[in-house]
């Protein structure tokens, strides 16, 4: 069942694969709806069983908003446009042509998931481009009087990253920028995949977060925090020691999965063995190590430090 987190603003359980509390939709109320992220295709089903409970008929949505093009957040885009004929499709602007002929897209997906993409994720159907509006930064979506969705280009995790930031709640949709805390896990985990992870970006992403003073903070994987300022510094101190980790190992020519595994592996022990496999499955340290190693080899981080200004500062021995 949607659960209301504030008024006008239902967290929707997209029920991955039948996961309960991994991925989150939000429907924002208004005279024009707008829903926010409709998780995979294997979701859709769930997603608009939610909507229904919500009594959102067919013709009344007028919004569907993805944060990224990841399929476990836009999987499902095509799909719900067609249950929601009269609703425009939001996207980053790197990311319009992939939902109007997600091929490309779709043929990368399979080369990372393999028999997983279809079992768990879906694909993902084309958006006819005449129904997708591209987002600028600091553009506002109107939901109703008063009431308004402003996008914030916050790169880092995916080039092709926005968060939504509601002027009626104050929630902040982030995405995947902030990382990945699950509720039965209760750890916050960074999320740096391939291929487009970067640190620099990443953290000024946070930055522009903090700038904008949120009252809570709505993850994607999973559920709103609303203790803002604390979330974004220790998104920030894991970011940083995540890339610390995976840049010594980088220097020192070891495996940085294995780093990463050996320093924060651990940090999942005391979770439901359940739980901590559907963490992994959703982010694994072995994808996050290999965004970290694209970001080092790609933009020379290991020869001179983190980024533009060198190494990242030493973050403390007890882990984000």
């Amino acid at each position: 069942m949607p659960t209301q987190l504030a008024p006008g603003v239902w967290e929707i359980d997209t029920l991955l694969s039948g996961w309960e509390r991994i991925t989150a939709g939000y429907l924002i109320e208004g005279p024009a709806p707008v829903l926010i992220e409709t998780g995979s295709q294997s979701s859709v089903p769930a997603l608009l069983a939610a909507l229904r409970v919500l009594g959102l008929a067919p013709g009344e949505l007028a919004g569907i908003a993805v944060t990224h093009i990841h399929l476990d957040h836009a999987g499902g885009v095509g799909d719900v446009a067609r249950a929601f004929p009269h609703a425009t499709v939001y996207v980053h602007e790197r990311g319009a042509r992939h939902l109007a002929d997600p091929e490309r897209l779709v043929r990368s997906a399979a080369q990372v998931y393999g028999s997983l993409l279809d079992s768990l994720y879906g694909r993902l159907d084309p958006t006819p481009p005449e129904r997708i509006h591209v987002l600028a930064d600091g553009e506002q979506i109107t939901v109703g009087p008063g009431r308004t969705l402003t996008t914030v280009d916050s790169p880092g995790h995916a080039k092709h990253h926005l968060a939504l930031h509601d002027s009626g709640s104050g929630i902040l949709f982030a995405g995947d920028a902030v990382g990945v805390r699950l509720p039965d896990v209760g750890v916050l985990r960074p999320a740096t995949p391939p291929a487009d992870f970067d640190l620099d970006q990443a953290l000024e992403s946070l930055r522009k977060f903090a700038e904008r003073r949120p009252a809570g903070i709505a993850l994607a994987h999973y559920g709103l925090l609303t203790n803002p300022t604390e979330l974004l510094g220790e998104a920030e101190d894991a970011l940083r020691h995540w890339a610390e980790v995976a840049l010594g190992a980088w220097r020192a020519g070891r495996d940085i999965d294995e780093a990463l595994e050996a320093r924060f592996g651990h940090e999942l022990d005391g979770a439901d063995p359940l739980a901590r496999q559907r963490h992994e499955t959703v982010n694994g340290i072995h994808a996050n190590a290999a965004g970290l190693r694209r970001w080092i080899e790609s933009t020379g981080a290991g020869q001179g430090g983190a980024g533009q200004g060198g190494a990242p500062p030493a973050a403390p021995d007890s882990g984000p």
